[in-house]
């Protein structure tokens, strides 16, 4: 129960990864708030994980659903230790020439501006305590790009440069930063993009698979931990040997 005591908050943790992540978080003793746009979902995976999770709804391309998330959560938790960054969406498979603006953007929305904006609104609270974990999920896309992905690689990429920038200017504050980088894993999201592609990303990683979200929970588990201790700013793959920098 390393987590006893903790309050964590998990985007996108109605389904796929954020729900294997706070699904973890919570059996390790932690209390969660499942942060989600489908509320409905949300409400049914925290039920499904039992009373020490709740859902809240959260927009997180919105600084006002970010305010709202905040308001339930301390009133729900008191405040928060714990926040992982997870909720994100492909966008539309297609070379660069052939996507709209707001194809472009709606994937940055969500993917990045997202990522800073729930840093900012739970950042100050975790300076007051001089306590704090933040995970956010990249992807290896962000550091290889993905051809027919350039809005998701771009976004990735983003996701790290920010996670290094906060984690320097938190470091003396108690409050450590790190994002993990995913080569493709077994969820919804998949069904986004073409065979075609889901083809190129498996034929890239040298174990021959696909990751599974358990796998993902439990490497961001780690460094939600107190287990964590002189790692800040860092990048953590897990591609089965994809990765090569």
């Amino acid at each position: 129960m390393q987590f006893e005591g903790k309050r964590a908050l998990v985007t996108g943790g109605a389904r796929g990864i954020g729900a294997a992540i706070a699904t973890r978080l919570a059996a390790d003793g932690a209390k969660v708030a499942i942060a989600d746009v489908d509320i409905d979902k949300g409400k049914e995976t925290a039920k499904t994980i039992g009373p020490n999770a709740i859902a809240v709804k959260l927009d997180v391309t919105s600084p006002e659903s970010w305010q709202a998330a905040k308001a339930d959560v301390e009133k729900a938790f008191g405040g928060l230790d714990i926040l992982v960054n997870n909720a994100g969406i492909a966008g539309r498979a297609a070379p660069t020439w052939e996507l709209s603006f707001e194809e472009w953007k709606q994937v940055i929305d969500i993917d990045l501006t997202g990522v800073f904006l729930g840093c900012q609104t739970f950042i100050t609270g975790m300076i007051d305590q001089s306590y704090g974990r933040i995970v956010n999920i990249a992807s290896i896309a962000g550091k290889e790009g993905n051809p027919n992905m350039v809005p998701y690689s771009a976004a990735k990429s983003g996701v790290i440069g920010l996670t290094k920038a906060l984690a320097k200017e938190v470091a003396t504050k108690g409050i450590l930063v790190n994002a993990i980088t995913p080569a493709v894993i077994a969820t919804e999201i998949l069904s986004q993009l073409t065979d075609e592609q889901v083809k190129y990303m498996t034929n890239r990683i040298p174990m021959s698979r696909v990751g599974q979200p358990e796998e993902v929970a439990a490497l961001a588990a780690f460094l939600a931990s107190d287990d964590l201790s002189f790692s800040t700013g860092a990048v953590f793959d897990l591609s089965g040997g994809r990765a090569t920098y």
